[in-house]
């Protein structure tokens, strides 16, 4: 039988059988997904799929992306387990690999990123703590307006339009790539008016404009100082706005050059950053197959700037 016989779930499986040609170890990743998160992720990724993904070539670009993206990621986890450090790399290097490649990015990076968004347990979990407790703050606080840093895919600024009607938004992000990708997202889901994007550093770049909300997603383990990242989001916020801000942990990927190996590092850097932490989320990505294995971990917060 089917398990997305329905047609609200065509897309679903419309991505399963395209994965049997070039990804058929990601099958269950879908399945366990559905089968962890229920029918709210289901809603939420086929709508995804359907919105973003037009076509079935660009659904196949996406899940061959995908195959590349875990595959990547994997050796690189690997490695890490072995030798307990990422391989030294600035700033600049990473940028210059991943964030101003245009073939990696439009072809492994931001297409394997948006769907282990769904099919990574402890990425869609970090997704539903911002959606049950930063979103629900954003409408009673009757925010107008909010500040994504770093957008990536843009997942994260959709959801946050999709909640409210009335919300405007502005990406910011060093990648033109990313922003193009985010800004095709947003527009796919009929935001595009109420959403802007902009190249900016916003270390090099401060700006004078505030925001009662800031959104930063994954972006602390990419720098060599994060201190001042998230400074640079302190400033972006107004005194009583609130931040949501994540890190990854024991993650090795292309772009990682920060290693963060347990929470309170993170924890004593938004302290230094003049930022209290209100409330927080953690979760691995899977279990460790053995005693002191590092294993990838998300690590979402809610912050207020300090007086």
């Amino acid at each position: 039988m089917n398990a997305f016989a329905n047609p609200a779930q065509a897309p679903i499986a419309k991505l399963l059988t395209l994965m049997d040609g070039s990804a058929r170890f990601a099958r269950e990743s879908v399945h366990r997904a559905a089968a962890e998160f229920g029918p709210a992720w289901e809603t939420d990724f086929s709508a995804m799929l359907s919105q973003f993904y037009t076509d079935d070539t660009a659904l196949l670009d996406a899940v061959k992306g995908y195959a590349a993206f875990v595959m990547d990621s994997m050796r690189r986890q690997k490695r890490f387990e072995k030798e307990l450090s990422y391989p030294a790399k600035t700033y600049a290097e990473a940028a210059a690999e991943v964030y101003y490649n245009d073939d990696y990015m439009r072809r492994q990076y931001l297409p394997g990123l948006l769907l282990s968004h769904y099919l990574w347990p402890h990425h869609y979990q970090q997704i539903e703590y911002f959606k049950s407790y930063f979103l629900p703050w954003m409408r009673a606080r009757q925010v107008l307006e909010f500040a994504e840093v770093g957008v990536g895919t843009g997942i994260y600024s959709r959801l946050a339009l999709q909640n409210d009607v009335g919300l405007r938004g502005v990406g910011l992000d060093i990648s033109p790539l990313s922003l193009q990708f985010t800004a095709s997202h947003v527009a796919s889901f009929g935001f595009a008016s109420r959403y802007q994007t902009r190249q900016q550093n916003i270390i090099e770049q401060p700006g004078e404009q505030r925001f009662a909300a800031v959104v930063c997603v994954e972006v602390l383990e990419h720098l060599e100082d994060p201190v001042a990242l998230l400074k640079g989001l302190k400033g972006l916020c107004s005194n009583d706005g609130k931040l949501f801000v994540t890190a990854a942990l024991n993650a090795a990927h292309a772009d990682h050059i920060y290693l963060y190996r347990q929470p309170q590092e993170v924890w004593d850097q938004v302290e230094a950053a003049g930022l209290h932490m209100e409330n927080c989320f953690f979760a691995n990505a899977y279990a460790p197959t053995s005693p002191g294995q590092p294993v990838p971990s998300a690590l979402a917060m809610v912050l207020t700037p300090k007086a």
